[in-house]
């Protein structure tokens, strides 16, 4: 993982709600608050929660007595996630690091990651500090996406940017976003930090916009595909939109569009 795949700075926050969040993230969010929610936590840790999308699913479906405590290592994100829940005396926000959790051993039943390991730059020390802050019998469940070719609109405006910067092409979304998922290694790490009893779903979905413009937006200018676009040259980014706007009309047309969407859900304990 690079800087430029950490920084949710500027404007990125609010775009990545508005127009990614709703474009792959809320059904997976959904089906990962479901999840956790069977388990009847009273005392939930969430890393890397981003925007708050999963938040948004999980809160409502907690016990009245429950904890849930929703970190980032991002403040810009953080505060963005707390902006946009209802009040809740349940939830603290509270920034924190993946890899050096603030928590006591044996704090909580279940540990939730909606898209984050990815980021984390050493996963085997991440999960480790998961399974430290887990209860006995505790679960960790997280999700992580499919291969970029499975999820066909972050494709699409990958080989789009590439077109404008062939000699140094913007890989963000191939190289973080989609590049965890090969099944043994995540068991592996897992097995590494001390987890047994892993299991992985894959749960192909499908990706609607009401526009071609709208999943262009979404990965070119709410996630940190913008910083390597803007690194390359800032003058460019919205050209890249618009290449990538172009891209995904001429596959899937002009009118409201729709794409496949793929990733897995990792449960351990």
């Amino acid at each position: 993982m690079t800087q430029n795949d950490s920084g949710f700075v500027g404007s990125i926050p609010e775009i990545y709600d508005t127009y990614l969040v709703p474009l792959i993230f809320e059904v997976y969010a959904n089906d990962l608050a479901e999840r956790t929610a069977a388990l009847a936590p009273n005392r939930v840790l969430e890393t890397a929660a981003g925007s708050g999308v999963l938040a948004r699913a999980l809160a409502p479906l907690l016990a009245p007595d429950a904890r849930y405590f929703v970190t980032d290592l991002n403040q810009p994100m953080l505060d963005h996630a707390a902006s946009k829940q209802d009040p809740d005396s349940r939830i603290v926000w509270q920034q924190a690091n993946a890899m050096e959790l603030p928590f006591d051993k044996a704090t909580f039943n279940a540990v939730v990651c909606q898209f984050g390991v990815m980021f984390f730059p050493d996963r085997v020390a991440a999960y480790t500090e998961v399974r430290h802050v887990l209860k006995p019998g505790g679960c960790f469940i997280f999700n992580v996406w499919d291969r970029i070719e499975t999820n066909q609109f972050a494709d699409v405006v990958t080989q789009a940017a590439s077109t404008v910067f062939p000699d140094n092409p913007p890989l963000f979304t191939a190289r973080t976003l989609h590049g965890y998922h090969d099944f043994e290694l995540i068991q592996d790490e897992l097995i590494m930090a001390g987890f047994s009893n892993i299991s992985i779903d894959t749960l192909e979905e499908t990706s609607t916009a009401p526009s071609p413009r709208h999943p262009a937006i979404a990965y070119c200018q709410g996630t940190t595909l913008r910083n390597e676009i803007e690194s390359r040259d800032a003058s460019l980014l919205n050209h890249v939109t618009d290449r990538a706007e172009a891209a995904i009309a001429a596959r899937f047309g002009n009118g409201p569009v729709s794409g496949m969407i793929r990733g897995h859900v990792v449960t351990a304990s």
